[in-house]
C-alpha cells in the first residue's frame, strides 16, 4: 500500500512551471477587470457630478456604495470559499462584478447607480480574497510573495486601463462606455471554468484524491504519482471551523486585530486616492486630461510598487518592506499638496501609487501566508471586509474636505496619515506565532 505524500511539501518545493504560469495568468486577468471595475469610479465621478448636479459629499457617498458592497462580499465569499472551494466562488463573483458593473451603464439617476454599484461591489470584494488564496496555495514557498503580488499587479494595470480608456472614450461616448467595457469577462466564463484549477490543498482537504493526482502530475512532473498514491496536508493543517472566531484562536488574536487596523488604514488611503485623485488635481487647478494622466501615473507606480515590493519581500520578509512603503507614502502624499513643477509632481504621484496600492497588495500576501488553509479565505476575507470600512470612509472623508474648500496640502496630508498608521500596525505584528509556523514547510524526508 502506498504511503501518503505531503502535498504541502510538493507545492513548497516545486519549480516554477507552465502550470504555475497558467494559474497566475488567469488570476491576473480576473483581477485586472476587478481593478478596472473599481477604478472607473475615479474616472466617472467628475462627469456624474456635472450631469446629475451632485455635490462633492454626495459624489463621495455614491463612490462608497461599491465599497460597502465589497465589505459584505469579502465577508460572505471569503468564508463560503473555505467551505465550497475557491473556484466556484470566483465564478460567482465574476458574474456579479462584471454583469452588474455593465448594468451600471444604464443607470439614469443616482439611486439606480448606487444600487447597481453596491451589488457589483459584492463580487469585486468577494473575488479578491479567493484569488489571493488560490495563487498563494499554488506558489512555491521561495517565491510566494512575488507570485501573489505579481498577480495583484493586474489590479493596478486595470486602473491604468481605466484611466486611458476614460481619456480616449468618455469625450465621445460619455461615462456609460466605461461600464459597458466591464462586461467583457462574462464572455470568458466558459474558458475560465475550463482552465482555472481548484486549490490543490482544498482538494486534498476534501479527500478528492483522483483530482489531486491529476493536478500534481502537472504541477510537479518530477514527482512520481501512481494510481495508488494518496496525498495529505501538514498535520497542523487539519480542518478547523471556517468562522471568524477561529481567527482569534491559537495565538492569532493580537495579529488579527493588527492586520485589521492595517487593512482599514491602508484601504482608506488607497480608495480615497483612487476615487478622488482626478478631482483633487482639478481642484488644485489642473485640467481633466491632466488629472486623468495623474491617475494613470499613480497606477503605473502601483504596478512597480506591487511587483518590486513582492520581490523585496521574498528576500527581506514582508514586514520591513511594508513598514518602509507606509513611511514613504505618508511623506510623498503630504508633499503632493504643495505647488511644484510637473515632473516632480508626477514623481510624487508615482511614489504615492507604489506606496498606497503596493502596501495593500503586500498586506494581502502577508495575511495569506499567516493563516492556515482551513481559515485562509476567512482570514483574508474578514481583514478585507474590515478594510472596506476604511475604504467607505475614505471617499466620503475626502468629499467632505473638498466641500470645505480647504488648502490643497491639508487634503493630501489627511490622505497620507492613515498609511503611516498602517506602517505602525505592521511593525507591531508578532511573527513568532503558531500561525506563522504553519506556513513554514519542512523538507520532505527521504
Amino acid at each position: 500500500m502506498s504511503k501518503a505524500v505531503n502535498v504541502n511539501d510538493i507545492i513548497d518545493h516545486a519549480k516554477f512551471s507552465k502550470f504555475h504560469f497558467k494559474v497566475l495568468a488567469w488570476c491576473l486577468l480576473i483581477i485586472l477587470f476587478d481593478g478596472y471595475d473599481l477604478a472607473i469610479n475615479g474616472v466617472v465621478l467628475p462627469l456624474l457630478m456635472e450631469e446629475w448636479g451632485l455635490s462633492a459629499m454626495q459624489a463621495g457617498m455614491l463612490a462608497s456604495t461599491a465599497l460597502a458592497g465589497m465589505m459584505f462580499g469579502a465577508m460572505l465569499f471569503g468564508s463560503l470559499a473555505d467551505k465550497i472551494g475557491r473556484k466556484k466562488v470566483i465564478m460567482i463573483c465574476i458574474v456579479l462584478f462584471s454583469g452588474l458593473t455593465f448594468a451600471g451603464g444604464f443607470a439614469s439617476n443616482p439611486t439606480e447607480f448606487a444600487i447597481l454599484r453596491f451589488l457589483a461591489g459584492l463580487g469585486i470584494g468577494g473575488v479578491m480574497p479567493n484569488l489571493v488564496a488560490l495563487t498563494s496555495e499554488y506558489a512555491p514557498q521561495k517565491m510566494r510573495s512575488t507570485l501573489v503580488t505579481g498577480m495583484f499587479s493586474g489590479y493596478a494595470v486595470g486602473g491604468v486601463m481605466a484611466a486611458l480608456l476614460g481619456a480616449w472614450f468618455t469625450p465621445s461616448f460619455g461615462w456609460e462606455i466605461m461600464f459597458f467595457i466591464a462586461g467583457i469577462p462574462l464572455f470568458l466564463l466558459p474558458v475560465i471554468w475550463k482552465f482555472l484549477p481548484e486549490s490543490l490543498t482544498f482538494i486534498v482537504q476534501k479527500n478528492r484524491q483522483d483530482e489531486a493526482r491529476t493536478i500534481v502530475r502537472q504541477l510537479a512532473p518530477q514527482v512520481s504519482v501512481q494510481e495508488t498514491t494518496t496525498f495529505e496536508l501538514h498535520q497542523v493543517d487539519t480542518p478547523e471551523s471556517a468562522s471568524v472566531m477561529s481567527l482569534f484562536r491559537r495565538g492569532r488574536a493580537t495579529n488579527t486585530i493588527l492586520f485589521w487596523i492595517a487593512f482599514f488604514t491602508c484601504l482608506l488611503t488607497m480608495y480615497a486616492l483612487s476615487s478622488w485623485l482626478p478631482k483633487l488635481m482639478m481642484a488644485a487647478g489642473y485640467s481633466m486630461d491632466n488629472s486623468l494622466m495623474f491617475m494613470m501615473v499613480m497606477n503605473v507606480g502601483a504596478v512597480v510598487g506591487i511587483v518590486g515590493g513582492g520581490i523585496l519581500a521574498d528576500r527581506f520578509h514582508l514586514k520591513p518592506v511594508l513598514m518602509c512603503l507606509g513611511l514613504m507614502g505618508a511623506i510623498v502624499m503630504s508633499l503632493m499638496g504643495f505647488q511644484s513643477n510637473m515632473v516632480l509632481l508626477y514623481i510624487l504621484v508615482f511614489l504615492a501609487g507604489a506606496a498606497s496600492i503596493g502596501s495593500q497588495m503586500l498586506l494581502y500576501s502577508y495575511v495569506a501566508q499567516f493563516y492556515p488553509l482551513a481559515v485562509r479565505s476567512t482570514g483574508i476575507g474578514w481583514a478585507s471586509a474590515i478594510g472596506r470600512m476604511g475604504a467607505i470612509i475614505g471617499p466620503i472623508l475626502i468629499g467632505g474636505l473638498l466641500g470645505m474648500s480647504l488648502p490643497a496640502h491639508f487634503n493630501f496630508i489627511a490622505v497620507g496619515l492613515p498609511v503611516l498608521i498602517c506602517a505602525i500596525a505592521v511593525a507591531l505584528i508578532m511573527q513568532d506565532t503558531d500561525s506563522d509556523k504553519i506556513e513554514v514547510a519542512q523538507p520532505a524526508k527521504a
